[in-house]
């Protein structure tokens, strides 16, 4: 069965918070997760996530959300792309993100940016093969309020 990519629906959010849960501790930064399906329900007009679906199973997910950036205007940023690792080697990220840039580009953006952590050595691959230049310049600054 092929896989579709679509906009997430507020029933698929339980599923989608376990994907996240298991991306964060991938990642090894589970303790970050402060979300939840209840509050994915609440800002369903600013959670902005597509899903790969194959036989009613997500499998897997990119999140995002328009930016601007004073330098380069308009911009679509990729908060989160994960497919689970048995999932992986299908071609899924490939359609997540090539959703992503459809839709930035849809939107006129001038840019996608995202993170990669600097371990993730198949994730970078990945995205230098599409073309992505790494920025080894700026440091992420987080300030929970």
């Amino acid at each position: 069965m092929p896989i579709t990519i679509r906009k997430a629906e507020p029933a698929d959010f339980e599923e989608v918070f376990a994907l996240i849960k298991e991306f964060a501790s991938f990642i090894k930064t589970p303790e970050k997760i402060k979300t939840s399906p209840a509050q994915m329900r609440g800002d369903k007009d600013y959670f902005k996530c597509f899903i790969a679906l194959e036989d009613r199973t997500i499998k897997g997910f990119a999140t995002w959300f328009m930016a601007y950036y004073s330098w380069t205007a308009k911009a679509l940023y990729l908060d989160d792309l994960y497919v689970p690792e048995l999932y992986r080697g299908n071609g899924i990220g490939t359609l997540l993100l090539d959703k992503v840039i459809e839709t930035a580009k849809a939107e006129k953006c001038k840019k996608v940016r995202w993170q990669v952590s600097h371990w993730n050595s198949k994730a970078i691959e990945f995205y230098k093969k599409r073309g992505a230049v790494m920025d080894d310049v700026e440091i992420n600054c987080d300030l929970m309020i």
